[in-house]
């Protein structure tokens, strides 16, 4: 019977807590977040010219880039540099017309011949006071060792021109491709630094309503100014950047303002189209600026070679046609001639044996320079193929340290509102999610910008 009355008891006492927290009102819903209107939350404008994808900015770079007109000026310099050499080894015609009047003459007299066994004198004015004169001289050049050789050198010059042209190709592919990137990122900046400010005017806003309340003090508010000031500032700087970035992408592809790059901007297809753009050389040696300065380099060997050629004789077969109007009498006023002329060098005083020296010097440097730029060639490679990694692993450390930012700054202000946290944790803990947000946007574009360096740094462009 006792334990009958016992059961009933204890699921008496056990059901009373249950009704008294049934009987104790709802906790009221946690505040709405209150609109905040500044003209600082307003987005930076959009460039006139924008750029959609990677097609579009070569189509701007092949019309409008300075760096890619200058590399093809010189090509069309080096062409022009063997046509000149190509001339010292073809025949060459001068024509020559002169009309004298000599102010002072004198009578004389002039034999014409002989007549009936008596001789002919007219008299004439000495010099003749008027006569014209024409001439007409071919030049072909028979043993011009230095002329031909120097076709070969012209021809090695204009690979060399040709190969800066690409190499000029892939720097100017790799600085649009970094530049967009930069106004992509700086984009995301700007976006991330008026989510900072919106999110620092409601702090500001609640802390103000707590004031009020009487349930903070003025310390508190300040401390959510120096926020909102905080936030202008870096949201000020973030505009400056963007219009800096977009600046630089102008230059970069040839357009003397802003250019922007839409949001709808795919930066994985943009990695994917610079690779169909640019083909990976074999090697490092392979790269367009060191076969670029290979070229340089057998230019000067063979300047040495120019040098060494001027010591050797020249024959030339020269025929000259000379008519005039002066009538001497005793020569025709027509005459031709045809001549073979042989030019020794003897002596110049030192200038060849000096022009040598400058050429060997000249050649020794070039070849410096081919091992600077290969050794400077495998380090940039080196380095660009392990920034593909480090910037995966900073990526992926700023991923948690924003989670870890997220976190902190929803236990702080779950605190704050219940009344156990400060307002300078509150402060410290949005400043530190918003660094936090920045620095993973710039981890995430960082990324972006290895794998296209990684592609573009032993490639070649033929665009």
């Amino acid at each position: 019977m006792r334990r009958r009355l016992v059961l009933p008891v204890l699921v008496s006492l056990l059901a009373l807590p249950a009704l008294a927290r049934a009987d104790e009102p709802a906790p009221p819903p946690p505040p709405t977040a209150p609109d905040v209107n500044d003209k600082m939350l307003a987005t930076v404008p959009s460039a006139r010219v924008n750029i959609r994808s990677w097609d579009e900015a070569l189509q701007h770079i092949r019309a409008r880039s300075t760096d890619m007109r200058i590399a093809m000026q010189e090509v069309a310099r080096a062409e022009a540099q063997s046509r000149v050499a190509l001339a010292g080894a073809l025949p060459s015609l001068n024509g020559t017309v002169a009309y004298t009047h000599n102010l002072i003459t004198n009578e004389g007299a002039q034999f014409t011949g002989v007549s009936a066994g008596q001789a002919n004198i007219r008299p004439v004015r000495v010099p003749f006071p008027d006569f014209a004169t024409g001439s007409l001289q071919l030049v072909q050049p028979v043993l011009a060792l230095r002329a031909w050789y120097n076709i070969g050198t012209r021809e090695v010059a204009e690979d060399a021109a040709r190969l800066s042209l690409d190499d000029a190709k892939r720097v100017i592919a790799l600085t649009v491709a970094n530049a967009i990137v930069a106004v992509v990122t700086a984009e995301r900046i700007a976006e991330l630094n008026r989510n900072g400010l919106r999110n620092a005017l409601v702090r500001l806003e609640l802390t103000d309503r707590k004031m009020a309340l009487g349930s903070l003090t003025g310390l508190d508010v300040v401390r959510a100014r120096q926020d909102v000031e905080v936030a202008r500032a870096t949201l000020v700087a973030g505009d400056e950047s963007l219009r800096q970035a977009r600046e630089a992408l102008g230059l970069a592809v040839g357009v003397p303002e802003q250019v922007g790059v839409p949001p709808s901007v795919n930066l994985a297809g943009l990695e994917a189209s610079a690779k169909k753009t640019c083909k990976p050389a074999n090697s490092v040696d392979q790269r367009p600026d060191v076969l670029a300065l290979r070229s340089r380099a057998e230019v000067a060997r063979r300047t040495v070679n120019d040098v060494k050629y001027q010591y050797a004789p020249i024959v030339n077969l020269q025929s000259s046609l000379n008519t005039t109007t002066l009538n001497t009498g005793a020569a025709p006023n027509t005459t031709w001639n045809i001549q073979a002329v042989l030019t020794v060098p003897l002596w110049d005083g030192g200038a060849r044996y000096g022009s040598r020296r400058d050429a060997q010097a000249q050649e020794l440097q070039a070849i410096e320079r081919v091992e600077a730029a290969r050794r400077q060639a495998v380090i940039q490679l080196t380095q660009a193929q392990r920034g593909v990694s480090v910037a995966e692993e900073r990526q992926r450390v700023a991923a948690e340290t924003r989670s870890l930012a997220n976190e902190t700054d929803r236990l702080t202000r779950a605190a704050f509102a219940e009344g156990r946290g400060t307002s300078l944790e509150l402060v410290a803990a949005a400043q530190a999610l918003r660094d936090a947000e920045i620095n993973l946007a710039l981890r995430e574009f960082d990324l972006v910008k290895a794998r296209i360096l990684a592609v573009l740094s032993n490639a070649t462009c033929p665009y």
